[in-house]
């Protein structure tokens, strides 16, 4: 198989310099992945250009949930863009949508005005669009880069008849990025069967933190209550792994 682009979705400083020891081409970084990836701090931002060579797209999304904002959320996600802007990022990665799931045109030019000509991705929110293509041809029109996909299924794999119509439709106009759920064991197929020239994905291993044994009743997050005490982190090992298998 020919060598295609590898991007690596991190959480972290750490998680960055993983993926660019592992091999990756570029990186998202993100913060929360448990929660699907939020905006990172700028703190985030000034270490990864410090420390890692390799392009850094940047996530901007406020909260958990759906991709419709409320005026303060959007707000905020402008106030962010532009900080991290101007702390380095590579370009900026981001999804609005209307109330109807359909692609919020306003809010989406705002933020590609706001990467200042840097690559802009719209991410999996284009997942739960109504009409795909109606949605990529929008984001033609917008501006956008590129777009991340599982092909509106819960990963690529299941999502690579969609990808390829995509890719075929797009006609070079704008990148198509599968991502959702591709590993060791089913990127050829994903790659084969959609036909794409790059591929993201995360690969984790588990990072113990002892801190918080001498008290294992207290609990710091919401509902779903993941471990105190296990992080999970990129595996320089595994994006190695898939670097060498593309």
């Amino acid at each position: 198989m020919q060598a295609m682009l590898l991007e690596i979705c991190c959480g972290s400083v750490d998680d960055a310099l993983a993926a660019q020891a592992g091999g990756a081409d570029r990186i998202e970084l993100n913060s929360a992945l448990f929660l699907g990836g939020l905006t990172p701090s700028v703190g985030a931002v000034i270490e990864v250009k410090r420390q890692v060579t390799i392009p850094a797209m940047v996530m901007i999304r406020p909260r958990v949930g759906g991709f419709h904002y409320s005026d303060a959320e959007f707000a905020t996600m402008r106030a962010d863009a532009g900080q991290l802007v101007a702390h380095g990022a590579d370009g900026l990665v981001f999804g609005c949508l209307n109330d109807t799931g359909t692609i919020d045109r306003a809010r989406t030019a705002m933020l590609v005005e706001l990467a200042g000509g840097r690559p802009t991705v719209f991410h999996r929110a284009f997942d739960v669009v109504p009409d795909p293509f109606r949605a990529l041809e929008e984001l033609i029109d917008l501006g956008i880069t590129r777009v991340l996909t599982s092909g509106q299924e819960e990963s690529a794999y299941n999502g690579a008849a969609l990808i390829r119509k995509l890719i075929e439709a797009a006609r070079d106009r704008i990148e198509i990025l599968p991502g959702g759920g591709i590993d060791s064991f089913n990127l050829h197929d994903v790659v084969q069967r959609s036909g794409t020239r790059q591929v993201h994905l995360a690969l984790f291993k588990p990072h113990a933190d002892h801190s918080c044994q001498h008290r294992p009743q207290v609990y710091f997050g919401g509902g779903l209550r993941p471990s105190e005490e296990r992080i999970d982190v990129i595996d320089a090992g595994g994006v190695g792994q898939i670097r060498r298998m593309l």
